[in-house]
């Protein structure tokens, strides 16, 4: 089995204790908390080695690597691949700072997007644009006003809309 299974069984288990589960990810949490305020610092440095030398270098378990390579995957600049990962895969942690922001506000993780190693990177003004930019990305907005449910079809079949239409919503 791939570590990345591995971490999935462990963090996603729906058969775990849910106590044991919240006291994992609070854990967790703090560790890739620790991890963002170090890559921040340097955030142009691109980060690479192994996934057991990073574990180490950034004093974080096998599993817990594995959990944060997942999360910050879809934010680097070359994405790494996760499913043929082993403790001995070469992986980079060279991430695009707007990319990586945005996905932390789109994750509701404000304890990493709030960090103060963001301060040397963006101006409060810019992250405050980046993150009305991202919560409103996912915004829907409808294009003409709202077609009551006894109204008309505007198909033109002459049938009220919940009979018509309105019936495949």
């Amino acid at each position: 089995m791939s570590l990345i299974n591995d971490w999935r069984d462990m963090a996603y288990s729906p058969t775990a204790n849910k106590g044991d589960l919240q006291r994992l990810w609070q854990d967790y949490f703090q560790k890739e908390k620790a991890i963002y305020a170090e890559l921040l610092k340097n955030p142009d440095e691109g980060v690479k080695g192994t996934v057991k030398e990073l574990a180490e270098k950034y004093d974080v378990t096998l599993m817990y690597m594995t959990g944060f390579l997942d999360g910050i995957n879809d934010s680097l600049k070359a994405e790494n691949d996760l499913e043929e990962m082993t403790e001995d895969s070469e992986v980079s942690l060279d991430f695009d700072n707007e990319k990586l922001f945005r996905n932390m506000v789109d994750a509701k993780a404000d304890w990493l997007y709030e960090l103060p190693e963001w301060d040397d990177i963006y101006s409060k003004e810019e992250r405050e644009e980046l993150i009305k930019d991202q919560k409103k990305s996912h915004t829907f907005v409808r294009d003409g006003r709202k077609i009551g449910r006894n109204e008309p079809c505007p198909c033109g079949s002459g049938k009220k809309y919940k009979n018509c239409h309105g019936r495949d919503l």
